[in-house]
């Protein structure tokens, strides 16, 4: 019998992360609840990049084949002034090296699918979690009393968990705020073909076609933390509307009442470990990170898939989940510090350093190079 019959683990969120590792955990032969505090299941309307590592990990949890409909194309990106003028093109991103691009719901629809013999209750809010006679207790905030051998804690950036195990804040505010769209139907053109971002003064646009033929874009603009406004199109449009196309064409696609905007922040360095006895962090709820080089849910599958793999080689928990720790905080800590630079950089709104950064992107074609691997 395997050494994981019987096992029991709560899931305490049901994004990304949360389904991917309650997928395989299941597959490992756990026994496996997910505590989602939202009163239903679901995913907010933007794209996300999946990375070769995690696209083959999803290809393993089964759920890879239900996101990609045809042959996906090769997309010519690069980085761009608000003109138009390339500062670096990265050549085209092939299926075998580029990220594939789809809507954060379409993923989460294909993780809820393939959850098997997993049981979700929603609204449901973890108050803390305290070591229990055989395990780790989680309480909630209806006065519920829940056990188990493992507690994975994909509860976010904001995480109840972390917060209690860590006793202090670790949240840090980038200093920008991103908005994000996609468009409601396929728009043909340049915009069907390429992708890339366009640098200004404090100001970026980025944008890739989705696999199902539509448009995810992104806007980040340096703001204030907690700033507000009833209309946020209307704010992307003031901020690119006049930059190249096909900026516009792409935001005037968009519904006005999809765009969505949230600060920016990421988790302060170092990060703190991600085992406290049986409950391990996962996602972003371990190493929030600004979205700048696309990984951030990628890693959190990659979390998954270490965590479960650790449990199955090492049947005492509290030593696996040592071992996931020592695996998953360098390689993510090192992912959070890169997200970050690349931020800053693009971020910069100082005219004179701004010439300088375009200069030394021009002359060396380093960020574009990275955006195409």
């Amino acid at each position: 019998m395997d050494e994981s019959s019987g096992r029991s683990a709560l899931v305490v969120g049901a994004g990304i992360g949360g389904l991917t590792v309650a997928a395989a955990l299941d597959r490992a032969g756990w026994r496996v609840t997910v505590l989602e505090r939202a009163p239903q299941l679901g995913e907010v309307g933007a794209g996300i990049s999946i990375w070769p590592r995690a696209w083959a990990i999803l290809t393993e949890l089964g759920v890879a084949e239900h996101l990609v409909d045809g042959v996906r194309p090769a997309i010519q990106a690069g980085l761009r002034r608000p003109d138009g003028r390339w500062l670096a093109k990265a050549g085209a991103a092939t299926t075998a090296r580029g990220p594939v691009m789809v809507h954060r719901a379409r993923l989460h629809e294909a993780l809820v699918g393939s959850l098997g013999e997993v049981e979700i209750r929603t609204g449901v809010t973890v108050d803390q979690v305290c070591d229990g006679g055989r395990g780790a207790v989680v309480e909630t905030t209806a006065g519920d009393s829940l056990e188990a051998d493992l507690v994975v804690a994909a509860d976010g950036i904001r995480s109840s968990i972390r917060s209690g195990v860590r006793s202090r804040d670790d949240v840090r505010y980038a200093g920008y705020t991103a908005y994000r769209g996609v468009t409601a139907k396929p728009v043909p053109g340049e915009a069907s073909t390429s992708g890339g971002e366009t640098w200004g003064a404090g100001v970026r646009f980025g944008y890739a076609p989705l696999v199902d033929g539509r448009t995810y874009w992104f806007v980040s603009a340096n703001r204030p933390a907690g700033e507000r406004s009833d209309d946020h199109h209307r704010d992307v449009t003031a901020l690119v509307g006049d930059w190249h196309e096909p900026i516009a064409q792409l935001i005037a696609a968009t519904p006005a009442d999809a765009v969505l905007r949230n600060d920016i922040c990421d988790l302060r360095l170092p990060l703190g470990r991600f085992d406290h006895g049986r409950v391990a962090l996962l996602g972003d709820a371990a190493h929030a990170m600004t979205p700048n080089l696309g990984q951030g849910a990628c890693a959190a599958v990659e979390d998954a898939a270490a965590l479960v793999a650790r449990l199955v080689d090492e049947p005492e928990i509290g030593r696996a989940l040592t071992a996931y720790d020592r695996e998953r905080r360098p390689a993510t800590q090192r992912l959070v510090r890169a997200s970050r630079l690349v931020g800053t950089v693009g971020q910069i709104d100082n005219g004179a350093v701004l010439a300088a950064r375009d200069a030394g992107i021009t002359g060396v074609g380093a960020i574009a190079g990275l955006l195409g691997r």
